[in-house]
């Protein structure tokens, strides 16, 4: 059995004989699962399981629970999920190359993988492939439903396999896909069977195109390739070779063109010096050429120097058209070079991991009109002008903004918001959802105190069975993390616990560490803010850049980095996108695990001992 095959359209269908699904950048897979056991294969039949572990263990985990349903044959798609409709391919794609255990389980740990299921073939060893789409979707959402499954995509949750949404208008669906910078759309009418391998007029992809602007600069005629390139720091570096797209007329043109007035440097190469401009669709950049690239159209108005990093970014990852950008080349951060539209990459490129944590909060910002050198003000109240697609939350006397989607991030970001500071409460709740406590040494020189500090603190929690989490301040400090159950502990709570552990800390090393409040008799010791953890008190969200010269990123940490190599200037906003890229985000587990007794514990031996 290999999967059904879908067929490529320019348009969307539209009318009630049809419904959409995301279409996700990934490995097409069949996860067959049998009584000893799942097997993930590939369209071409591979087997996948030893690359994807993560859901292999998921599958055995669940196993006597889904025996009842067994055999059972599942049709989706393996993928590593940045948002709730786009997937990483690079990342699909380095794991599937990967064959050394040990290195695929430390990816599967870092960058783990989901497999999106959107048809059930096979349950309790009955096909399913004569039914219709609709009937088989029905039997999917029951099976996922007893086995709790979701059936719903969400790339916070740790469920290794999720059923696909299913949207019954194509244009909610297309605002999701532009907005996140999904591949594209899948439509699949109700009444269409399953057949395998075959490709069905039944299904329909359409792609998600983007348009880079690229400087033709050579033709090989033995093989019919163009090539192009884009200036990156005065450098022109290569970032496609094409040929497909072109008409026949275009074709001529463009050979005729590099034979006339290019330079011939092999019997079968002509290189030309930078003056022509062509549009190229893609679907993304691999980090060294376009993928699926295309030729649309030559651009005689485009200037060759127009052609550069950042100018592909921007086409690759295109603005919501619900944001009207405003100044993009304004400068933020001078003495790194960050302009404005730099900074709304960065919320575009870091969303999936702020978003989380600013989601449903009364958010307040700092505000930075003029950029980092000029005046700022706190804001909490929104605006009059505020768009309509903001959430807004009154509280009080106060009407909050909630930072809940990419495009309220990125009008804040227009806005020049700066800096985003959170409650350690949803509006869901009174009751804090984590305790962080903020070390603040007197200055970055004595940055190795709160390296001690949360050192010293992460082994108190270990001992307690604690999970525990570190970041930076952005500024000169530290905050760790303890996240709570939802709607269980109290501020007054906390405080017990909060209050204990910096006293510890003071009474072993007194010379360090303080609780003063008055900075004038700290006396160059760190200070330890508990006080600061309580309701309606806020902190500086993971991921916030900070009003500071360099822009510094308030960044999550894996523990093994807190140590003496650690220092606040390495995550600017460049350093803090390769890290996503290559290590992840390392509090992606934020609300995995979290038991209850283990805190209720302390708290009571800690009461216990006050009283």
């Amino acid at each position: 059995m290999k999967p059904m095959l879908l067929t490529v359209a320019t348009d969307i269908p539209k009318g009630k004989e049809w419904l959409y699904e995301a279409k996700y950048d990934g490995f097409r897979c069949l996860l067959e699962w049998q009584e000893n056991g799942a097997v993930l294969k590939s369209r071409n039949g591979k087997v996948l399981s030893e690359q994807f572990p993560e859901i292999i263990r998921f599958c055995e985990d669940l196993h006597n629970q889904i025996r009842p349903f067994l055999p059972l044959t599942l049709d989706g798609e393996l993928v590593y999920l940045i948002n709730n409709v786009q997937s990483n391919f690079s990342s699909v794609q380095l794991r599937g190359r990967m064959r050394t255990p040990s290195v695929i389980l430390n990816h599967a740990k870092e960058f783990p993988c989901h497999f999106v299921a959107f048809d059930l073939l096979t349950s309790k060893g009955e096909s399913h492939t004569d039914l219709t789409y609709t009937k088989r979707k029905q039997q999917l959402k029951k099976l996922f439903q007893k086995m709790a499954f979701p059936i719903s995509i969400n790339y916070e949750d740790n469920h290794r396999i999720q059923a696909i949404d299913v949207y019954e208008k194509s244009d909610d669906l297309w605002k999701e896909i532009t907005g996140n910078n999904g591949e594209g759309i899948i439509a699949k009418q109700k009444t269409s069977l399953w057949h395998s391998d075959k490709r069905s007029l039944h299904w329909l992809k359409i792609k998600n195109w983007r348009y880079v602007t690229v400087i033709l600069t050579k033709y090989d005629k033995s093989n019919g390739f163009f090539h192009g390139a884009i200036y990156q720091n005065e450098a022109l570096i290569e970032v496609v070779t094409f040929r497909h797209g072109l008409k026949e007329d275009e074709l001529q043109t463009l050979v005729l063109l590099f034979q006339s007035n290019g330079l011939k440097t092999s019997e079968n190469i002509w290189e030309l010096e930078p003056s022509i401009c062509v549009e190229i669709a893609c679907i993304d950049f691999d980090g060294k050429h376009l993928r699926e690239p295309r030729f649309d159209a030559f651009n005689f108005d485009k200037e060759p120097s127009d052609c550069h990093w950042q100018h592909m970014q921007r086409q690759l990852f295109p603005v919501p058209e619900i944001i009207q950008i405003t100044h993009p080349e304004k400068p933020i951060w001078p003495a790194s070079s960050i302009e404005k539209d730099d900074y709304l990459l960065y919320l575009q490129h870091i969303s999936p991991f702020m978003l989380p944590f600013l989601r449903d909060r009364l958010l307040t910002v700092i505000r930075y009109p003029h950029g980092m050198l000029g005046e700022s003000f706190y804001q909490k109240n929104a605006p009059d002008y505020v768009p309509d697609f903001v959430t807004t939350q009154q509280d009080d006397d106060i009407r909050y903004i909630l930072c809940n989607d990419v495009e309220t991030l990125l009008w804040l970001g227009n806005q020049l918001a700066l800096e985003f500071h959170i409650p350690f409460q949803t509006i869901h709740t009174t009751m804090p959802t984590e305790i962080v406590f903020d070390l603040d040494p007197p200055s970055v020189q004595e940055f190795s105190l709160a390296i001690e500090a949360a050192l010293r603190m992460k082994a108190i929690f270990d001992q307690f069975g604690l999970p525990s989490f570190v970041k930076t301040s952005g500024g000169k400090g530290i905050q760790v993390y303890i996240p709570l159950a939802m709607n269980t502990f109290s501020y007054e709570d906390t405080r017990v616990f909060t209050k204990f552990v910096c006293d510890f800390l003071c009474e072993q090393e007194p010379q360090w560490f303080t609780t003063e409040r008055l900075k004038k008799n700290r006396h160059s010791k760190l200070y330890l803010d508990y006080v600061q953890h309580h309701e309606g008190k806020t902190i500086v969200a993971p991921y916030s850049p900070r009003g500071n010269e360099k822009g510094l990123i308030a960044t999550p940490l894996n523990w093994e980095e807190v140590n003496d190599s650690l220092k606040p200037d390495l995550f600017s906003i460049p350093a803090v996108l390769q890290r996503i890229k290559s290590q992840g985000n390392p509090f992606r587990n934020f609300r995995l695990g979290i038991e209850e007794q283990k805190f209720r514990d302390v708290l009571n031996q800690l009461q216990h001992e006050e009283t």
